[in-house]
This record gives C-alpha cells, structure tokens and sequence, in this order.
C-alpha cells in the first residue's frame, strides 16, 4: 500500500518534476481516509483540492435532491481528479463516495496552481488528463444511449484500466459485485448477471478478491 507521498513519486507527472518542485508538492499534500460509503467531496462545496485515490475505490456521481442519483464513474488507485473545478474556479458539480475504504492524497489549490506556474512537464500532463476525461465522458454518454446493461458495465470495467487516468489499475481487479453494482448504477444481482454473460464471452474471470481481466481490449469493444 502506497503512501500519499509515493503516490505523488509514482504518479505520471511525479518523475518528471524538479527537486524544488517535488518538494513544494509533498508541502502541500495532506493523506486522509474515509470509510466506506462516506463522501470524499460533495457536489456545491468550494474547491479547494487537487484530490488522488493512493488506496481504494471511489465512485463520483450526481445526487439530487429528488432522491434521484446518476453514476458518472469510478476513481481507482493511482487516479487524480478535480482539477476542471480548480481551473474554472467554481463549486464541486458533483459527489465522489469511497466504496470501500479508500485513502485519498489531497493536493492545496495553491500548491496545484503553483505547479501549473513552475512545471512544463505538469502542464503536458494536464493537458493528456482533461483530454481523457473529457474521451471518458464523450464516451460514458454515447454508451448510456447505444448499449445495454451488460454492455456498460464492460465498458465501465474497461474504464478503470485508462492508462492516463487510472495508472495503478491492476488486471486482477480487487472489487467486488456489489461494488461493481454500485459504480454501475444496478443492483448486486445484476451486476452479477452482467459478470456471468463476460464470463461466458471470455473477457473476465472472477476470482476470490476481485475480478480477473483476460480480455481488455474485448472489454472495451463488447456490444459492438
């Protein structure tokens, strides 16, 4: 298990900083850890973080006042997030929730900007960061509409793998159903049925302790 500090060492953009600027970057990043099912960060909050999973799982979503909630995706180790709401300087526009015990890196807004300054090799970074997320969320939209159950939650497993937004991802993924579920927006028991038809296709295996991927390049093309 990495600390926040490895995780800063170990991250993309870690490498490629200068001493002063690794330096300044442990200086403003604190670690904390959350509970299962509590919120990392809510939707309406300033924003006042760069925020990295170092160990676990969250899921970043939309709750309404309605009771109504949607899934946007999940976060797993290695992955940075919140730096749209730093850039454009307004409040949180949606929820993240650690789905197991999740250990997260928070990075001071002035510590990140300071950064964006001082560090080209930062910059390209967060350049390829946006780029992804916004594929990530072109990609989210069109699967909601095109595909079916068993079709998103591929893409959704496949997703977690992005090797720019997800760097820490191993193949043998430890989460569980209900976990899965949950980042899918479904029930365990669908979640579940879902898992059986990959199974089936070849593109997954589960094991004790999580999910083995066979098949990511499969994954990503299921359903179509």
């Amino acid at each position: 298990m990495k600390n926040a500090e490895e995780l800063l060492r170990t991250s993309v953009w870690g490498p490629s900083l200068s001493a002063e600027e690794m330096a300044k970057a442990l200086a403003g990043t604190f670690e904390r850890t959350f509970a299962p099912g509590a919120f990392i960060c809510m939707k309406g909050e300033p924003v006042d973080y760069w925020m990295g999973i170092v160990d676990g799982l969250g899921k970043m979503a939309s709750h309404w006042t309605t009771g109504k909630t949607t899934s946007l995706t999940g976060i797993s180790s290695g992955g940075w997030f919140g730096e749209g709401s730093l850039l454009k300087s307004e409040a949180r526009r949606y929820d993240v929730m650690a789905i197991r015990e999740t250990r997260v890196a928070f990075m001071s807004r002035s510590t990140f900007l300071w950064l964006l300054d001082h560090s080209i090799p930062f910059n390209r970074y967060m350049i390829a960061q946006l780029n992804e997320r916004l594929g990530q969320f072109i990609g989210m939209i069109e699967n909601e509409r095109m595909l079916d159950t068993d079709a998103r939650i591929a893409r959704g497993l496949a997703a977690l793998f992005n090797p720019v937004l997800y760097p820490g991802t191993n193949r043998l993924l430890q989460i569980s159903q209900e976990e899965l579920g949950y980042l899918a927006g479904v029930s365990r028991q669908r979640a579940n049925q879902a898992l059986k038809v990959l199974e089936d296709a070849g593109l997954v295996r589960s094991e004790y302790g999580g999910i083995n991927v066979l098949d990511l390049e499969g994954l990503r093309s299921f359903g179509d």
